[in-house]
């Protein structure tokens, strides 16, 4: 526990800066922790970073996270994105005909999809970000309120099992517990007019889907660390694991964020 804490308050006096100058900096990290979010998932089914296969992933995943802002030496690229992520793709099954089939089919789709996973969820990190410092502020607070409220509801209330095949620990007390301590924080941030959303019912509506969802990103992690017969993503933050471990829920909070009329 102490480890844990430790490499909390460390990783927190880090990116909260980082996160309130945002631009560049903000970008470089992202870039950082989704090529290492990369490098953990393909370890897990033992492709290697530095493989062609992972080499692909790496190029796939870079052009993804490029922002879609147009910057003076960086053009709009969102469908050479498109056309770039097509060429890998084609690359990759290639490479299946030329390692005869030592990489596979599956193989293949299990990269491209783990480009999609990551890359989506990272590259909204940044463009939240961009929208507006409260619009991140709001997403990260969703997650850590949903976590905190879920393990405290968990503890003194939890007797039934959420999904004991996927995550053994989880109750669905603990579950009800996560959306309600969320819907804490819409009323508050409500009341003091923190967000542009002047309808309060609207926010909490929102608010609780994306604590369902974070709480869904936590389990789709889980499921995919039980296939792969592994503890943990990484080894990156003591007592916390990997990148993935970290930043699970918001990969599935922060798209979603953007696809509702939240981030304006």
């Amino acid at each position: 526990m102490k480890t844990r804490t430790i490499t909390a308050v460390i990783a927190l006096l880090i990116f909260i800066p980082i996160i309130i100058i945002g631009t560049w900096p903000m970008l470089i990290t992202v870039y950082l922790l989704a090529l290492t979010a990369l490098y953990e998932i393909l370890k897990m089914n033992r492709i290697h970073i530095f493989s062609i296969p992972g080499i692909l992933s790496l190029i796939a995943l870079s052009i993804i996270l490029l922002p879609r802002a147009d910057y003076p030496f960086l053009p709009m690229v969102t469908e050479a994105q498109i056309d770039m992520i097509i060429v890998m793709a084609l690359l990759m099954l290639s490479f299946t005909v030329i390692s005869k089939n030592r990489f596979t089919f599956v193989d293949m789709g299990f990269c491209v999809l783990a480009v999609a996973y990551i890359g989506i969820g990272f590259m909204y990190f940044y463009e939240t970000r961009e929208a507006g410092l409260i619009f991140i502020l709001y997403a990260l607070l969703i997650v850590w309120m949903t976590d905190t409220g879920a393990y405290l509801s968990g503890r003194a209330f939890g007797k039934r099992k959420l999904w004991p095949q996927i995550s053994p620990n989880k109750t669905v007390e603990g579950f009800i517990g996560g959306i309600l301590s969320s819907v804490l924080l819409a009323v508050i941030f409500s009341v003091f007019g923190l967000i542009d959303n002047p309808n309060v019912i609207l926010l909490i509506i929102y608010t609780m889907i994306l604590s369902v969802a974070g709480q869904l990103g936590d389990l789709v992690e889980s499921a995919l660390k039980r296939h792969f017969d592994v503890k943990d993503s990484g080894s990156l933050l003591p007592g916390h694991g990997g990148v993935l471990d970290r930043f699970d829920s918001f990969i599935f909070v922060l798209p979603l964020m953007n696809i509702l009329p939240l981030v304006s």
